[in-house]
């Protein structure tokens, strides 16, 4: 279901929980008629990105690696007239930036999958070396594969020090977790652990700061 309705240059970014199905993927997507979709864990190599062909989306970027595991992409609505500037990949499939602009506003979208160990080590790195691509027109969507806060965990369970030093590196960078910002005391989650017997939301989208728009469905 859809948590909120993020509106920044001319592109809804709308956060909606589905199944790990195709089918109800495009169910979903088909529903919310959103222009631009992140999708993470593609497991794609680049010899598979035809599968994720589909009518109506014919802007579809991609970042994978040889092997199929990781993979992330980005789709925008033709729907849009969305003009690519510079894309960036990352060579083992693990985040993807394009830059771009619609309707003569520049726009920067990236999205991020994390590996499972050493994931906010591995965020804080990535947004580091993005730095000076990131200013105010910047999305940043993606599984960090971390909770960024003790509410995102179903334990309660204290932010580690690796949590703590990105979270910092987020607030230094001027970006803001939309969904915490607008929800404070809300406990949702987007995974659940059968090892731990415990849900996380590990999903996250960020904002910067001077650019933030939220209408709430």
């Amino acid at each position: 279901r859809s948590e909120f309705l993020f509106v920044h240059n001319n592109i809804e970014c709308q956060w909606t929980k589905f199944s790990y199905q195709k089918t109800d993927w495009l169910n979903g997507r088909n529903k919310q008629d959103p222009f631009t979709c992140c999708l993470q864990e593609t497991h794609f190599t680049y010899k598979d990105t035809h599968r994720l062909k589909i009518k109506g989306w014919k802007k579809i970027f991609h970042a994978n690696g040889n092997q199929k595991r990781a993979g992330v992409a980005i789709l925008i609505s033709d729907k849009i007239d969305f003009k690519t500037k510079t894309i960036r990949r990352d060579k083992e499939g693990h985040y993807i930036m394009i830059k771009g602009s619609i309707q003569q506003e520049d726009i920067t979208i990236v999205n991020i999958y994390a590996p499972n160990t050493g994931a906010p080590r591995y965020i804080k790195q990535i947004l580091l070396e993005l730095k000076r691509e990131i200013d105010p027109n910047t999305i940043i969507a993606g599984d960090f594969n971390t909770p960024l806060s003790a509410l995102d965990r179903s334990s309660r369970q204290k932010i580690n020090k690796e949590t703590s030093d990105l979270i910092c590196t987020i607030d230094q960078m001027d970006l803001i977790d939309i969904y915490r910002t607008f929800h404070p005391t809300a406990a949702e989650y987007t995974f659940f652990s059968s090892a731990h017997g415990s849900f996380s939301r590990i999903d996250h989208m960020l904002g910067h700061k001077m650019s933030l728009k939220i209408q709430k469905k």
